[in-house]
């Protein structure tokens, strides 16, 4: 089982090297007097030729049996452009069959016929496929050049509890039950934040760490019940100076890892104007069709639900797509369900036509207004119009919504186009519906913005946050804050929260304490680095970055947990399920 080479490193320079070469069978091909096999390991394939005096010890040998071989290099007649060792082949002389395998439920090949679930279920399997890990490896390019960065530029990594205290951090927690202190729990981390303002008040100013994280809550494509964050925080540095450390992390990373040079500092839009352009927190900039606001055009206007709309202080904000003249009844079907499901009570479409506007509604509008749409947005034949109109916040996350879903419609989300930028100033607080009251828009520890302190006492609604976002083609990458570093402020926060001072030392009485012995101003962020791992590799779920995820159901079909466990277990621990 000795090994000269990894299979994929074999190059013309080999030729007439006796090389020895472990891996898995790939691919069989009998032609009688020669058999080829494609042997594969980690580095990529080799094409073996046997000779007929092996045939017979060959006869079993089908993929997934792992080999050992022996034997010579040799320049390919035919040689495969697809390969990267397809100008040379290997001559075995003497080979070993390490092991042998059943026939796998699974082909292993970047193209592969399997349900997702099925690749869950054998992820061992479906981790062999060449494709999947190139997905994990270039994972690790990730990490290790992230922590180049952080390690040259003095920051130090920390390991923080995974069993701490239960604190609320906006999703629910996974609890562990004490089996020493009956009725008490710890919980698994949402995030390590409290433990990462600890060491900056015990003076260690510059942290990180690949922060494994866990949250109850709905899984979708780019979500998992366990993630990983790279976890950042530091004392003395201005918003606009961690920003820019973290600008020239990711511009490493990129050259690093994808060969591209991006440009730095990277736009930076105010939450208010990445909503009133783009719809949306995180903004997808590889693209424009910006949403546009009209609301002036129909300030006397007759239409009901236009006039309704102004009268309660809403806005009327349209997209404009063009060359879209050929949309269906059945696509504006699509596009109206879409508007709904986002909140929006409908969506008015128009289509230029002739100079003219056709559409269900146009038969509301003066010749005024027509005119007006036409001049204010420079209509052209064959443009469609999506308007909504509602409150501020609701027409923009729905006409947000559409940008999105026309711009991946009409291929204009390219995979392999990177657009890095900031989104800062959000709000401090947003209001609740369902606990009708103001909560924290990050959380409770976020610093308001110094100039907006005066309206804690008048117009809470106003106040922004020193809160930033860094977003990468409409994904949110990380996002942080600088933090409260003054006690009175921060009980202030917690007074407007609602919290009572019982609650606030039942929840967070360590922290505050440690807040009167010389706390720094200090700030930071969090990646999220499972979802720089997807875009970066082009997945589509961040279930193929991560080596054993859980399913859309939170359930790990290879292992099968969550499982019930033995009843003895749970009598230690004091617990009792009920049916």
């Amino acid at each position: 089982m000795n090994r000269t080479h990894h299979n994929g490193d074999l190059r013309l320079e080999n030729v007439n090297e006796h090389v020895e070469l472990v891996g898995w069978v790939a691919k069989k091909r009998n032609f009688g007097q020669l058999v080829f096999i494609d042997l594969r390991d980690r580095s990529g394939i080799c094409q073996l030729v046997f000779d007929e005096s092996m045939s017979e010890a060959l006869k079993d040998v089908r993929n997934e049996y792992v080999l050992s071989v022996s034997g010579t290099v040799l320049q390919r007649k035919d040689a495969n452009p697809d390969l990267k060792t397809g100008e040379i082949e290997v001559k075995v002389e003497k080979f070993e069959i390490i092991n042998k395998a059943k026939t796998t439920p699974l082909i292993i090949s970047d193209e592969t016929d399997a349900l997702e679930d099925t690749r869950l279920q054998y992820r061992y399997l479906d981790l062999r496929r060449p494709v999947m890990q190139n997905k994990l490896i270039m994972r690790h390019k990730i990490t290790r050049s992230m922590r180049e960065y952080l390690d040259n530029n003095d920051f130090i990594e920390i390991e923080t509890p995974m069993l701490g205290k239960s604190t609320p951090e906006g999703a629910r927690d996974y609890l562990v039950p004490s089996r020493v202190h009956p009725g008490s729990f710890y919980a698994l981390p949402q995030s390590p934040q409290l433990y990462k303002q600890l060491l900056m008040i015990a003076g260690f100013e510059r942290y990180y760490q690949f922060a494994r994280c866990f949250r109850d809550e709905d899984l979708r494509a780019d979500r998992q019940t366990d993630f990983t964050q790279v976890d950042i925080e530091t004392s003395f540095l201005s918003e606009v100076e961690i920003q820019t450390m973290m600008e020239e992390m990711m511009v490493k990373l990129m050259k690093e890892v994808k060969g591209i040079d991006i440009q730095a500092p990277f736009l930076r839009l105010s939450y208010e104007e990445a909503m009133n352009r783009y719809g949306s927190d995180k903004p997808d900039n590889r693209f424009g069709y910006e949403l546009q606001d009209i609301t002036e055009i129909f300030k006397n206007s007759e239409f009901k639900v236009f006039k309704d709309c102004i009268d309660n202080g809403g806005v009327i904000k349209t997209i404009v797509i063009d060359n879209f003249s050929s949309i269906t009844r059945k696509e504006i079907d699509k596009y109206t369900e879409l508007a709904k499901k986002n909140g929006a009570k409908g969506l008015v479409v128009l289509k230029a036509q002739d100079n003219e506007l056709t559409g269900s509604a146009r038969k509301f509008l003066s010749e005024d207004e027509v005119k007006a749409l036409y001049d204010t947005l420079s209509l052209k034949d064959k443009d469609v119009l999506f308007i909504v109109s509602d409150q501020w916040i609701k027409t923009c996350n729905v006409l947000g919504a559409l940008r999105n879903e026309i711009g991946y419609k009409l291929g204009l989300k390219k995979k392999d186009e990177f657009s890095f930028l900031w989104v800062t100033d959000f709000p401090m607080f947003e209001w609740s519906e369902e606990q009708q009251r103001y909560v924290a828009c990050h959380h409770p520890f976020t610093q308001p913005k110094e100039e907006d302190i005066p309206l804690l006492d008048t117009d809470i609604a106003k106040v922004k946050a020193n809160a930033y976002d860094i977003i990468l083609n409409g994904y949110e990458l990380g996002g942080g804050s600088l933090r409260i570093y003054d006690n009175d402020l921060q009980e202030k926060i917690f007074e407007i929260l609602g919290m009572s001072e019982e609650e606030i030392r039942n929840k967070f009485g360590f922290f505050i304490d440690a807040f009167q012995y010389g706390t720094p101003p200090h700030g930071g962020l969090a990646f999220g680095l499972d979802r720089i791992a997807m875009i970066l590799s082009e997945s589509d779920s961040i279930r193929d970055v991560i080596a054993f995820p859980k399913n859309a159901n939170a359930k790990c079909p290879m292992s099968k947990a969550p499982t019930p466990v033995d009843p003895a277990q749970l009598e230690e621990l004091h617990i009792e399920i009920k049916k």
